[in-house]
């Protein structure tokens, strides 16, 4: 068995000894799955892919990042990105807002600023801090590059809504808590709490962010 898919099924199953009643959503949801049911980009690829799905259904989404891949040759670089009309980011889809933010990621990759092949070998926080240099990345984007792109186990994305909600759906509290009152929440789930993530959102009954 891979040793990644090995470890979220041990994480699954300390966390439902911890935990009855999220325990009850393991059993009925079945093992976590941090791929999103598809290949991975590289992660440049995947930080433009992000921008592109900000605040926009799957469907309308998929088509705007498609075109947009559509104007390169292979999988978008930050070289190719910089060297393409704005116009034609623009022409794509993208609002001028997610445009600018694709070419600032760019431009911080080209310059240096934000090291995507060392990215890996940063702590979680150091990676928070380095991505969200980038005009049009908050830490909601950092954190689901963190979760679905480097696999990161003990990711904690309190300002994510389906995982309030779901949290509030495990444990029954009706309202859902807020981002500050969740924070604290996660620390028995340490140092797993991305997988707990993963099963909020099945409890909320969403679908997976950036998917």
């Amino acid at each position: 068995m891979p040793r990644v898919r090995r470890a979220l099924l041990d994480a699954a199953a300390e966390l439902a000894r911890r935990d009855p009643a999220l325990g009850r959503v393991i059993e009925r949801v079945g093992p976590p799955d941090l791929r999103r049911g598809r290949p991975r980009n590289d992660h440049f690829g995947e930080l433009v892919r992000a921008i592109c799905y900000q605040q926009l259904a799957g469907a309308a989404a998929r088509t705007i990042h498609g075109r947009l891949v559509d104007r390169f040759d292979g999988a978008p670089t930050p070289e190719a990105v910089l060297a393409l009309p704005y116009e034609q980011l623009r022409a794509a889809g993208l609002s001028n807002n997610k445009a600018a933010s694709i070419r600032d990621l760019a431009a911080h990759v080209v310059d240096g600023e934000v090291q995507l092949e060392r990215v890996a070998r940063l702590s979680d926080d150091e990676i928070v801090r380095e991505l969200t240099l980038v005009r049009g990345i908050g830490r909601w984007t950092a954190e689901m590059f963190l979760i679905f792109q480097l696999g990161r186990l003990d990711v904690w994305p309190v300002d994510d809504f389906g995982v309030r909600k779901g949290y509030g759906r495990i444990r029954e509290l009706d309202p859902a808590p807020t981002a500050k009152e969740l924070e604290p929440l996660g620390d028995p789930y340490r140092p797993y709490r991305s997988v707990v993530a993963w099963y909020c959102w099945r409890a909320a009954d969403t679908t997976l962010p950036v998917a």
